[in-house]
């Protein structure tokens, strides 16, 4: 084997792993790669769904009533066996759940463009599920920091690796709809709660006893339900030859103004570029916006609304006994629900709108609509019209999906295809800061607003303006995106030499590749079918939590 074999590969030639296997021979269907996407998108998007497991184990001890013990403090929840965990204890892991997909994306980016998106996808098979297994271990011997270790840091490798494997392969699959194929898959991601929350909260129905919160055996299914389907997604996943367009597509004549390139930027290179800071910031300003809601929308609508939701005006929040407030907080987990459909939805139809318009267009079109709906949505709270004011946060909520979906599509567009999956990886470290960010705005200021003597239904007045004014630096950060000066492209040498290798096992014309512009078959209907059925399934279960919204 050559030195240059060695090093595209990474690994000893023809291994069923190895990225040379995965080249696509003449007559896949390029529809099968979305659904092999989504198969790993929906299982690691339980991510957002794990706060269905903190209530049941802050009781892992008590079953019935939590063993409450005053004096721990989080170093001791680490080890405790005989104390119950709080939820700020459990809490933890969701911060290491995106803490560590932001930095294991920007690490082994590099890795999965060489590696190819099959190897990188059994590894986040591995990972997301032997971290859940892990994690499991610790719900049996109640100790926390088995729990940090496997889901939090393990899994939370597993989330990178998982979460960009698809992304450069659709792109190079989908030139001609570069937003929409990645909104395909990303939308799995968002979508991952909707399915993988109601299913865990059934099985932990049925592994309930007088002497096990059933989470543990939760844990254990799920993470060998997961496995299944991301090892069918990783083993689905071909790339195309080296070269190949669509049948019949052309790509878009290059001028001066374009943001489109046909040309490619190095890994190496790539974060020189102030451009790359600019959509890095656009991406961090866009996300921290929304991810502060997403976190706070149960209590939000709670103490804003109050009686309003159960047709008692004239009642505060503070004025609602018991059984009222557990009512709301159903209510507002339908309010949860509906965004989360929002969020899954927007990342599909925003993504989609940005092949017709193009990528710097539909973040304009994200910067001023939020603008406009974070500023109005105080308004919309004084006058009491909770329509209003859900249809509102539907609307930023699907541009908070719509943004991650989209910003793949936007490196493409600049810095060429044949490293975009590993400088997307960089650029989600702008998602560990605005996971930071955002949650620290809305709830401090919350927390000031309310030790400062404002009423809870007019505490997130202010932070609204905030996040509106967020929105307005992204707004100036896109329009500062320009193309790129010609010196930060490869070479077309260099860029034949590192493709040489797929362009060898390039076995027939371009032109049979593929499906061109349209059509499924059998096969193709069937794959769709394993992903498709269980997100119906979600948005039933979710439509039904949401109905009594209205």
């Amino acid at each position: 084997m050559s030195a240059a074999s060695e090093t595209l590969s990474g690994a000893p030639e023809g291994g069923i792993l190895e990225r040379e296997r995965i080249i696509a021979q003449p007559g896949f269907n390029r529809w099968l790669v979305p659904p092999a996407a989504l198969a790993i998108h929906l299982c690691i998007g339980m991510a957002y769904g794990f706060s269905v497991f903190w209530l049941p184990l802050t009781q892992a001890i008590g079953i019935s009533q939590r063993v409450v013990c005053e004096d721990m403090t989080l170093v001791s929840a680490l080890f405790t066996t005989s104390c119950d965990w709080r939820v700020s204890d459990l809490g933890w892991i969701y911060t290491l759940f995106f803490v560590l997909l932001g930095s294991a994306a920007a690490i082994w980016g590099g890795w999965l463009e060489r590696a190819g998106p099959r190897k990188a996808g059994v590894v986040a098979a591995f990972c997301w599920c032997g971290g859940i297994a892990v994690a499991a271990i610790g719900v049996m011997f109640h100790q926390l920091w088995l729990m940090w270790l496997g889901a939090g840091v393990i899994g939370g490798i597993g989330l990178g690796l998982g979460y960009i494997s698809p992304v450069s392969t659709l792109i190079k699959w989908f030139p001609d709809r570069r937003g929409m194929a990645t909104g395909m898959a990303i939308m799995g991601f968002g979508g991952g709660a909707m399915i993988g929350a109601p299913l865990a909260d059934m099985l932990m129905n049925t592994f309930k006893t007088a002497s096990s919160v059933g989470v543990w055996q939760t844990f254990l299914i799920m993470a060998a339900i997961y496995f299944v389907f991301m090892m069918g997604g990783a083993f689905g996943y071909r790339i195309p030859p080296a070269g190949w367009r669509p049948e019949g597509w052309t790509p878009p004549e290059k001028s001066a103004k374009s943001m489109i390139t046909s040309r490619h930027v190095h890994l190496r290179d790539a974060h020189r570029t102030k451009q790359f800071w600019l959509i890095w910031a656009v991406l961090t300003l866009n996300v921290s916006a929304g991810i502060g809601v997403i976190g706070m929308a149960s209590p939000m609508l709670q103490e804003i609304f109050g009686g309003r939701l159960l047709g008692l005006p004239e009642l505060t929040f503070n004025e609602l006994d018991a059984s009222q407030k557990s009512a709301i907080a159903a209510i507002a987990a339908g309010f949860a629900g509906l965004l989360s459909l929002f969020n899954i939805g927007g990342r599909f139809f925003w993504a989609s709108l940005s092949d017709k318009i193009g990528r710097k267009n539909t973040y304009y079109a994200f910067f001023l609509i939020g603008i406009v709906l974070y500023a109005l949505a105080p308004s919309a709270a004084h006058m009491g019209s909770q329509v209003l004011f859900v249809l509102m946060f539907g609307i930023i909520l699907s541009m908070y999906g719509g943004g991650f979906a989209t910003v793949p599509a936007y490196l493409a567009d600049i810095f060429g295809t044949q490293f975009v999956g590993a400088i997307h990886g960089r650029l989600l470290t702008a998602w560990a800061t605005a996971g930071i960010i955002g949650p620290v705005v809305v709830n401090y200021i919350r927390e000031a607003q309310l030790n400062a003597g404002i009423p809870r239904e007019q505490v997130y007045d202010f932070t609204m303006y905030i996040l509106a004014g967020m929105l307005l630096l992204g707004l100036i950060c896109n329009m500062l995106v320009k193309p790129l000066s010609e010196k930060w492209y490869m070479p077309e040498e260099e860029v034949a030499r590192l493709q040489a290798k797929s362009a060898a096992a390039d076995a027939g014309p371009t032109g049979s590749f593929g499906i061109g512009k349209g059509g499924f078959d059998g096969k193709t209907l069937a794959a769709w079918a394993v992903v498709g059925i269980p997100i119906l399934w979600g948005v039933w279960i979710t439509l039904q939590k949401t109905a009594a919204l209205f």
